[in-house]
Formats: C-alpha cells, sequence, structure tokens
C-alpha cells in the first residue's frame, strides 16, 4: 500500500483502545510510521479533586492501551507517549519535535474541546501541519441525521425513525490492524517512558479498584461478555435498580474503551433475531446520539434550557435552597428511595437510570431547585458523565429540554420506590439503617408507628431524617412555579 505521508501522530482522547480506531485506523494507512500521543490535559484536570475514578480509569486504561500498541507494532520501544500540561500546547510542540505532517485525532464535541482544538490546528497549520478528524464517538454525528426540512430533530421519535433507516445502510467494517501495525514507530528515548501514576500527575488513588469497576478494552470486553448474557431480558430487568439488569458500559462509552460501532452492529443484530431487550437497548444508544446532536446543533442548551421560554421559572432561592440542596447531595431527603440512588452515586459514581430520573425529578419539582445545580453535582461525581447526555437528561427531568416530560408530569418517589423496588432491597443495600424495616414501610418509614419504628431499631431525626418536604404540598407548589411557562408558550 503506497502511503500519502511521511509520518503522523495519532491524539488518544476519547478512544482509548486500539480496536475499531477510526483516527488510528487512518494513520496507518495513510503513513509510513505513526506515533501515539496521550495529554493528561491540565485544563480539565485542575478542576477535579484530586481523588477522581475517572481520572484513575483513565490512567489504568492507558496502561492496557501502551501495551496494546506496542503488541500491535511488535516493537517494545513503540507504545504510548504520556504528556501533562495544556493540550492545545503540547500537541503542536509535539507535533513539531517529531517532524509529523499531520495529526490524527477523534471528533470531541464538547465546546471545551471544540475551542481546544481550533486552537491547536490554527498552531499546526502555522508550522505547516495538518489535523485530520474523525467521527469515532457516535454512529451519526451534527447534522447527519436531519428532518425532511433540513433541520436537527428535537424530538427523539421522528429522529429514531430516520436514524434507524439510515443505520441500514451502513456496512460496519472491523479491519484487523496486526498488518498495519509495523507502522508504529519507536518513540524517541527521550519520551519513552511509562505511563504515568495518579501521583505523577498529583491524584490519589479512589475507590476505583475496590469498586471492581473495569477498564480499559479488555475491560470493556468482559463486561459485554456478561451483558451479551442477559441482553434478551433488557426490557423486563432494566428499571430495576436492585437487579443485574443494564450493560454498565457507560464510562466505557465515555472514555472510548468499547467502540460504539461494535455495540451498535452488536444490538442490530439481536434485534434482527426479534430481540425484545435488544430492540430497547438500541433505544438507550440512539437516545445518546440523539442527545450529542442536540448539543452540537443547539449549544445553548450548555447553559440555559433547550426551550428559552423555562429560563423564566423562578427557582427556590437563598439559604433554604441551599438546606435544601445539600440534603439532596447527602442523601438525607427523608425519602428512601432518593436517598439511596444519592448514595450509590456518592459511593460508587455510578446511578441506575431510572433513579436517575427520580433523583432529578424530585430535586427539580420537589424541592424546587435549579435543573443545573444538578446537572453540574452529576457532572462532578458521574464515571460516565457525559456533557450531552447528563445535560439531556436534567432537561428531561425538568420539562425544559427537547421531547422532554410535561412539566406537570410530576414523579411520586413513594410510588416509583415501590414500583421499581417494590422489596426494598436497593434501599436497604445503600440505607442499612433502615434495613430492619418491612418492605410495606421502608418505602416512607414516617408513616410507620411508634412501635413499628422501635421494633425496626429507627429513630427518625436520628438513624434517618424526616421528610424535608410534603409530595403532595411539593407538586402544588411546582405547579404553581411552571405557570409561568404555559402563560409565555401559551
Amino acid at each position: 500500500m503506497d502511503k500519502d505521508l511521511n509520518s503522523g501522530l495519532v491524539w488518544f482522547r476519547r478512544d482509548l483502545r486500539v480496536e475499531d480506531n477510526m483516527a488510528l485506523r487512518a494513520a496507518l494507512k495513510q503513513c509510513e510510521k505513526v506515533y501515539a500521543v496521550f495529554v493528561f490535559d491540565t485544563d480539565i484536570l485542575d478542576s477535579l479533586p484530586r481523588q477522581d475514578r475517572r481520572v484513575e480509569f483513565i490512567q489504568r486504561s492507558l496502561v492496557e492501551l501502551d501495551i496494546a500498541l506496542r503488541a500491535l507494532s511488535g516493537k517494545p520501544a513503540a507504545g504510548l507517549i504520556v504528556q501533562c500540561g495544556k493540550a492545545a500546547d503540547l500537541i503542536p510542540a509535539l507535533a513539531k519535535t517529531l517532524k509529523v505532517q499531520a495529526v490524527f485525532a477523534g471528533r470531541d464535541y464538547e465546546p471545551y474541546a471544540v475551542s481546544r482544538d481550533a486552537l491547536v490546528l490554527a498552531s499546526l497549520a502555522q508550522q505547516g501541519q495538518i489535523l485530520h478528524t474523525f467521527k469515532d464517538h457516535v454512529i451519526f454525528e451534527g447534522r447527519e441525521i436531519l428532518t425532511q426540512t433540513g433541520t436537527p430533530y428535537g424530538v427523539f421519535t421522528p429522529y429514531k425513525r430516520n436514524w434507524l433507516q439510515q443505520v441500514q445502510a451502513l456496512s460496519f467494517k472491523f479491519e484487523d490492524l496486526t498488518l498495519l501495525g509495523q507502522g508504529l514507530a519507536k518513540r524517541p528515548q527521550s519520551l519513552a517512558r511509562e505511563v504515568p501514576s495518579l501521583q505523577d500527575i498529583g491524584f490519589e488513588p479512589s475507590n476505583l479498584q475496590a469498586l471492581k469497576i473495569p477498564t480499559g478494552h479488555l475491560g470493556a470486553q468482559q463486561l459485554l461478555e456478561d451483558f451479551f448474557e442477559r441482553m434478551d431480558d433488557y426490557h423486563v430487568t432494566r428499571d430495576f435498580p436492585a437487579v443485574k439488569g443494564p450493560s454498565y458500559l457507560g464510562v466505557h462509552l465515555r472514555f472510548g474503551t468499547v467502540s460504539i460501532r461494535r455495540l451498535v452492529d452488536l444490538a442490530l443484530q439481536r434485534v434482527a433475531h426479534g430481540s425484545a431487550g435488544a430492540t430497547i437497548w438500541l433505544s438507550e444508544l440512539i437516545w445518546r446520539e440523539f442527545y450529542a446532536q442536540i448539543l452540537a446543533n443547539f449549544p445553548h442548551v450548555s447553559t440555559g434550557a433547550f426551550k428559552p421560554a423555562y429560563d423564566a421559572i423562578a427557582w427556590e432561592s437563598g439559604e433554604h435552597a441551599q438546606k435544601l440542596f445539600q440534603s439532596w447531595c447527602d442523601g438525607r431527603t427523608g425519602y428512601p428511595l432518593v436517598d439511596a440512588a444519592m448514595a450509590q452515586l456518592n459511593q460508587t459514581g455510578y446511578m441506575h437510570n431510572r433513579l436517575r430520573m427520580v433523583a432529578g425529578s424530585f430535586l427539580v419539582k420537589d424541592l424546587g431547585i435549579d435543573w443545573r445545580w444538578g446537572e453540574q453535582y452529576f457532572a462532578r461525581l458521574l464515571n460516565d458523565f457525559d456533557l450531552s447526555a447528563n445535560n439531556g437528561g436534567w432537561q428531561w427531568v425538568s420539562s425544559s429540554g427537547c421531547d422532554a416530560q410535561p412539566y406537570f408530569r410530576i414523579f411520586n418517589p413513594i410510588s416509583q420506590s415501590k414500583k421499581f423496588d417494590p422489596e426494598g432491597k436497593f434501599i436497604r443495600r445503600y440505607l442499612p439503617q433502615l434495613a430492619a424495616l418491612p418492605s410495606s414501610l421502608i418505602h416512607a418509614p414516617w408513616l410507620a408507628s411508634p412501635l413499628e419504628l422501635q421494633a425496626a431499631g429507627v429513630t427518625l431525626g436520628t438513624d434517618y431524617p424526616h421528610p424535608v418536604v410534603a409530595h403532595d404540598e411539593a407538586r402544588a407548589k411546582t405547579l404553581a412555579r411552571y405557570a409561568v411557562v404555559k402563560q409565555t408558550t401559551a
């Protein structure tokens, strides 16, 4: 195969794998020799706590990626160059040092990444070098899926219908890069170092290992193989947090340790065999793409409501709002399913999808807190935090987003608890102080009699808080609060 370029640099970002990596494949096909780099970008890291599961997930995944690149190249001196600093400065500097003709990277659609890549593009151009970016994180990006009038979709169902029609025309090709791997070049001696430890980049170990969260491409494969055995039942199990229903691949999709094309291809194969579970799982993957194109086409959602009328809502404010918000963050609202959900998030960095809706709705429509507060809290803690999906989810529960639930639809945290954790298994796991309560009382402990509470060893206000709000009263306040939207949109 004739190569177009003498040398190139693959910049890994949200695609921490060798398998089905679009930027890596393109570089190996076009260049005689290829280098690989990952940058711990201090413009991002400096805003994070020194113990962060996501940083540890990346670091551990990079160790595996380095090994995979060495194996692919057949050269022990090849592998991954890892640097720490401002990516917008380091990438052009490294490209100049290595004297490559082009930098190859998977596209990133978040506002910071877009602005960073624009700086890198300009700096490389001044050096006579090129930045090539490739679609890797989604099946369809930006404006690839449009309405008949040529505008982006704001409603999920027709978007999904169009998405499914267009995906049928795609042919997923998963090339073996083994024959191309020899193009991976040896690193210069000054850059041939091991992947830095967490301490090397100023971080400390989290509880990631204790939680046994699999990392890297091999970890993603392990989870996918396990989920494949359960996929056909996904439509039945996915809403129950005490049941092993989800794929748990969210963090792997976030950092690209698994290929979205692989997942969609697998789901489509199962759908073709009549799997109801795979059909619903595929729909969830399409929701991910839907929110990604919303962020790309309507960037104002990153700071305000998709529907601007909802920015007129007067949320709770002042010291009272801060106390309510803190009770929610700490899992001390007095509503067990909400509190158990927050405990799961605080302890593990994961929250079951059904609970994200319940906890989010409670914050916005029971406590009257601005949805952006919750969005920011989730952004700090979720292992699988993805700006577009997190924003889309929060705007959905607040009714301010595209295709969101109507503002007058307000989750009842007690009925949600009874329906999706009927025996209280999930609640007991994360709120052990309530474990002795019978299933009939665990969803609303304040309804238990003094004798029943005493028998369970629970003292309300000490072992577990009284409810911070009454749901029926909160619902009435929410309907009044949202009246401004009804007036504006009437």
